[in-house]
């Protein structure tokens, strides 16, 4: 069992050396083709797009990209995605559906970007179309968290028939520094949100929101990329070949009440 705390995981998976998509898609995708853009306004660089083969079976892959260094976290907007890249997500999951490829959601952002001029083209709007096509998009839909699953940005990608989360990834409504300075006005309480928020990959299995952990080498992720690959790879192996098998009116409905058993209330 897994004994850090989510303040531990989050500073384990905002290591500068752990894998991003752009060290497993090569690992467990074949043939992978980038497409870009939203034909609507432009290509965002903190979202990636494409198709390859899972085993042999083509898939759709949508991303969110981190950088291992400034350069590269200026050109992904430090995975923080605008609207074109939720809209360029939904237009390549359309694709998928008309022919009848999987989708493939890797989950790695600390939240949409929340920039005026991400707000003046639509950010809530994206995300929200996102949330309610992909939960009728008859095809399947396998997303993981492999780090940072942040906000409505991370939920834009969250919605599908199987999540997976890698051992210390963490999942939530809401950043541990957007819940403290909500809370409490005061960001620097995010060390003490992190243990609020229970967010860890364990409470997301305990409340029914994810369906598996990925387990990590030890130390974490970085200490081997090609094993937790091969680890990335056999779950989503599993869970696509699944889905696929299922009939796409089921699978639809099982997508629907996976969500609706989600959360506590009273009446």
């Amino acid at each position: 069992m897994n004994e850090r705390t989510a303040w531990e995981r989050l500073q384990l998976i905002r290591n500068p050396a752990r894998p991003t998509v752009r060290d497993y898609i090569p690992r467990v995708f074949t043939e992978f083709f980038e497409l870009h853009g939203d034909r609507l306004f432009g290509d965002d660089g903190a979202l990636l797009g494409g198709i390859g083969r899972l085993d042999g079976t083509p898939v759709t892959v949508l991303a969110q990209v981190k950088g291992r260094n400034l350069a590269e976290n200026k050109a992904a907007n430090f995975a923080m995605p605008h609207p074109e890249g939720y809209r360029k997500a939904l237009r390549l999951a359309k694709q998928a559906e008309k022919f009848r490829r999987p989708v493939i959601c890797l989950i790695d952002t600390p939240g949409a970007f929340c920039g005026v001029d991400a707000e003046n083209r639509g950010q809530g709007e994206a995300i929200a179309r996102n949330l309610a096509e992909f939960m009728q998009l008859r095809t399947p839909v396998v997303s993981v968290v492999l780090g940072e699953g942040g906000s409505g940005g991370a939920l834009a990608l969250g919605v599908c028939d199987a999540l997976g989360m890698l051992e210390n990834a963490l999942y939530s409504v809401i950043s541990p520094r957007g819940f403290a300075s909500i809370l409490w006005k005061d960001g620097s309480r995010e060390k003490e949100a992190c243990e609020l928020l229970h967010m860890t990959a364990e409470d997301m299995l305990t409340l029914g929101v994810a369906d598996g952990i990925i387990p990590e080498p030890a130390g974490g992720a970085h200490n081997d990329i090609d094993k937790i690959s091969s680890a990335l790879h056999k779950f989503l192996s599993i869970k696509i070949q699944e889905n696929l098998r299922k009939d796409i009116d089921v699978l639809l409905e099982e997508r629907y009440t996976k969500f609706r058993k989600i959360g506590a209330f009273r009446e």
